[in-house]
């Protein structure tokens, strides 16, 4: 088999690229064959998740961070009094 010199390579490159028709996927035509007979649901855009759990209320989350900060505080504090110098 004969080597290619870089002119023929670049000429049969551009020449797949500029194809005027392209085949499609497998995965897409996979699908195009399953929706022609059974078409999906029309879905609303960023549709909110089916099984999402009950939410907590905001104050709660900054209670719950508040909380850990002091706590931290504390901690420190008692571990820097506690320290000999």
């Amino acid at each position: 088999m004969p080597e290619q010199d870089d002119a023929e390579r670049e000429f049969d490159l551009k020449w797949a690229d500029n194809a005027e028709r392209k085949e499609p996927s497998a995965r897409a035509r996979m699908l195009a064959a399953r929706w022609k007979e059974n078409p999906p649901e029309p879905q609303p855009f960023r549709a909110d998740p089916d099984l999402a759990g009950p939410r907590r209320s905001s104050w709660i989350s900054t209670v719950i961070v508040l909380g850990s900060v002091a706590a931290i505080i504390l901690l420190l504090g008692y571990a820097n009094f506690r320290a000999p110098y």
